[in-house]
């Protein structure tokens, strides 16, 4: 599928209702046409890796296409420089999320930029930086406890942010290290028990929701298989 007959295609599937509903959601409608995720996963598997295909349509500033675009790119030719291009354009947690989860947490930047975008002030770049730590979590197989343990500070520093987007990435981030496995789920717990003591209230809903799923049964059950 070449440029041209991505971006006709796109347009041909826009969704007004769609957008609306999105819009609903949080997500950003501007250059928003409304096209699923699903739908777009077909489009990347009959695109394939094209490493400046996705490049230009990064460039378009179409919701869709750069969502398209972390699809297609191949992990081994993204650049540091490109990362830090790309993150400044997130402007809406979905594309934020789904570039993080399908592309750059699979880059050898990945936890260098996790701790990295952390400290930013901008939402979205902020707000990368947890979801690269949640992904990672889950994605990452090779990673060693100590490089999950070095985000619990991360973590209890910047849970006082109150801002939506960034404290419930931040709560995605503890819950899915506390998941990896037994030691982590024990730290993982005693960083939110910690929160819980916290003045802040952004903190503290943190903190209660990642205990409830970190110590339910069924998460329990699944880290005594692993």
């Amino acid at each position: 599928m070449e440029y041209e007959e991505i971006l006709t295609k796109l347009k041909s599937l826009s969704n007004p209702k769609a957008v609306a509903g999105m819009a609903r959601f949080g997500i950003n409608p501007k250059d928003t046409y409304g096209v699923s995720i699903p739908v777009l996963r077909k489009m990347a598997k009959q695109i394939g890796r094209n490493h400046l295909l996705a490049k230009k349509l990064w460039t378009l500033g179409i919701h869709e296409a750069r969502i398209l675009a972390g699809m297609i790119d191949p992990p081994e030719e993204v650049s540091e420089d490109q990362m830090e291009k790309w993150v400044k354009d997130f402007d809406s947690w979905d594309v934020c999320d789904q570039v993080c989860s399908n592309l750059f947490d699979k880059t050898k930047f990945a936890h260098k930029k996790a701790i990295e975008w952390s400290k930013r002030r901008e939402e979205f770049v902020k707000r990368a930086g947890f979801v690269l730590m949640a992904t990672l979590a889950v994605h990452d197989k090779e990673a060693s406890d100590k490089e999950f343990l070095k985000f619990l500070p991360i973590i209890k520093r910047e849970a006082t942010d109150e801002r939506n987007f960034v404290k419930k990435a931040v709560n995605w981030a503890l819950r899915q290290i506390g998941k990896r496995n037994p030691s982590l789920n024990k730290m993982a717990i005693q960083t939110a028990k910690e929160l819980q003591r916290t003045d802040s209230k952004s903190a503290r809903w943190i903190a209660s929701d990642a205990i409830r799923e970190l110590t339910s049964e069924a998460v329990q059950k699944k880290l005594v298989r692993k």
